[in-house]
C-alpha cells in the first residue's frame, strides 16, 4: 500500500521500537524462567511458606512482564511490517494498558518508597541466602554487580565473616578493610533517596509507550485512507491492450491539452479490462 511520508516515518519508528522492546522483553522473560526453573532456586517455589516472599513475587513479575512485552511486540511487528489495521489496533490497546501501568507503578513506587525499598532489600537477602547455600556462579555475578554498583558487602558488611566476600568491592580506606556498608540497609537508603529518579524512569518509559501508541494510531489511519481512496490508471490511444475499453459513467476524459491525445482516467477494476483470447 502507498503510504505518505508521515505514514512511512511512523512505520519505521514502530519497527525500531519493537526491536528494542523485544530485546528487553526477552531478557526479562529469560531471566525470570532461569530463576524459576534453575536447580538452585526451584525449591523456593515448592515451599508454601515462601510463596509470598519478595523473591517469588519478583520472579513472577519478570516472567509475566517479559511474556506480555513479547506478545505486544508480535502484534506490533506484524501490524507495522504488513500494514494490518487489526493487528495495529490490538497493539495500540496493549500499549495503552502498558503505558497506564508504567505510570501507576512509578507513582506508587514514589509514594510507597519505604515499603518498596524494604521489599527490594528482602529480595537481595533471598539472593544472598541462595548463594550461601549453593555457590551458584550466576548468582555470584549478580551479587558482584550489586555490590560494586552500591559499594556494599553482604548482609553484615564485615568481610571477615561474609560468606560472599569474594563478590565484595575493594575497600576505600583503612576502616573499610574491617567493615563496609551492608547491602540491605544501603539498598533501602538508596531507593529512598532516589525515588524521584525511579519515578521519572517509569513515567519516561510510559511516555515512550504513549509515543509508540500515537505512531500506531497514525499509521492505522494512513492505512485506512490508502485503502478507501480510489485508484486510477491512465489510458491513452497508444495503449493497445486496452484499446477496446468502453467508457462508463465513472470515467471522464481530460482535454485540457488539445495538442496531445485525450487522456482517460478510469477506476482500476478488472471488469473494465478485456481478457486476451488465446
Amino acid at each position: 500500500m502507498a503510504l505518505d511520508g508521515c505514514g512511512l516515518f511512523c512505520k519505521y519508528i514502530l519497527v525500531i521500537f519493537n526491536i528494542i522492546f523485544a530485546v528487553v522483553g526477552l531478557a526479562f522473560f529469560g531471566l525470570g524462567l532461569w530463576l524459576r526453573f534453575s536447580g538452585n532456586t526451584r525449591g523456593i517455589f515448592e515451599i508454601e511458606e515462601l510463596n509470598s516472599s519478595a523473591f517469588v513475587i519478583g520472579v513472577t513479575v519478570l516472567i509475566v512482564l517479559g511474556a506480555v512485552m513479547l506478545i505486544v511486540v508480535t502484534f506490533g511487528d506484524y501490524g507495522a511490517c504488513n500494514e494490518k489495521r487489526c493487528a495495529l489496533q490490538v497493539f495500540s490497546i496493549l500499549l495503552a494498558f502498558l503505558a497506564t501501568g508504567e505510570i501507576v507503578v512509578g507513582v506508587l513506587a514514589y509514594t510507597q518508597r519505604d515499603e518498596v525499598g524494604l521489599r527490594i532489600a528482602e529480595f537481595y537477602t533471598s539472593m544472598y541466602t541462595l548463594y550461601a547455600g549453593s555457590g551458584d556462579p550466576a548468582i555470584a555475578v549478580t551479587l558482584t554487580f550489586i555490590h560494586n554498583a552500591l559499594h556494599c558487602c553482604g548482609v553484615t558488611g564485615i568481610k571477615l565473616i561474609e560468606i560472599a566476600k569474594d563478590t565484595c568491592p575493594k575497600p576505600d580506606g583503612l576502616l573499610e578493610h574491617l567493615a563496609m556498608p551492608n547491602c540491605p540497609v544501603t539498598i533501602a537508603e538508596v531507593f529512598d533517596s532516589r525515588a524521584p529518579l525511579v519515578m521519572g524512569i517509569f513515567i519516561g518509559t510510559g511516555a515512550l509507550l504513549i509515543t509508540a501508541l500515537i505512531c500506531s494510531m497514525i499509521l492505522c489511519s494512513k492505512i485506512r485512507q490508502s485503502v478507501s481512496s480510489p485508484q486510477y490508471i491512465i489510458l491513452t490511444q497508444s495503449t493497445p491492450a486496452l484499446a477496446g475499453v468502453q467508457l462508463s459513467q465513472h470515467e471522464f476524459v481530460s482535454t485540457s491539452y488539445p495538442e496531445q491525445d485525450p487522456v482517460i482516467f478510469t477506476p482500476l477494476t478488472m471488469a473494465n479490462i478485456p481478457v486476451a483470447q488465446a
